[in-house]
């Protein structure tokens, strides 16, 4: 028996499947509800990717997702520029605003390979307090001593997120409430 393939079905469903946590029965029921169900939504949706992919960049200050220079954040001259919070993904910074319990700046550093120390330095100038919100793992141990090498002789104090962020998980993943209680009983890294 043949099987009749639907080529542009197919390359949709396989571009939904290259998602985080989208599998091929997911991606089936995107693909087929966007092309057989809303066909307009479906425009929406690509038109709101194309204009979000085209307009989001970093931020120069952080490297936050910004659609200008400054991300709203570091341009805000209402946040408290002595403390600064380093994190893994612009993800974090999300995860952390949304429990509006911290009021400092960031700066994001994906991997210690990218990290630019000159362009670090110039963002603790005026900082007091830096704080690692990384999960707790023996890598971001490793970042954290290398990062606070890098920065020695600053006179900054290092702290780091408390309890509460279990051993491998994403900060995006744990609830507001531990995360808060984290931030709150952060401890001397």
């Amino acid at each position: 028996m043949k099987h009749h393939r639907i080529e542009s079905f197919e390359n949709l469903v396989e571009a939904f499947q290259t998602l985080p946590t989208i599998g091929r029965k997911s991606a089936v029921r995107l693909a087929y509800h966007l092309c057989m169900e809303d066909g307009f939504g479906a425009m929406k949706l690509a038109h709101a990717i194309e204009s979000a992919v085209n307009a989001i960049g970093r931020c120069m200050q952080c490297n936050n997702m910004s659609e200008d220079e400054l991300c709203g954040i570091c341009a805000d001259e209402m946040r408290d520029n002595s403390k600064l919070c380093i994190v893994q993904s612009a993800r974090d910074i999300l995860s952390i605003e949304e429990g509006r319990y911290y009021d400092g700046l960031y700066y994001v550093i994906t991997k210690i390979d990218d990290l630019d120390t000159r362009h670090l330095q110039e963002a603790v100038s005026g900082v007091e307090e830096v704080i690692f919100a990384f999960p707790p793992s023996i890598a971001t141990d490793a970042m954290i001593l290398y990062i606070e090498d890098k920065l020695e002789g600053s006179g900054l104090r290092f702290t780091k997120i408390a309890q509460g962020v279990p051993s491998g998980v994403d900060l995006e993943n744990i609830d507001m409430v531990s995360l808060s209680r984290a931030m709150e009983a952060r401890v001397r890294a």
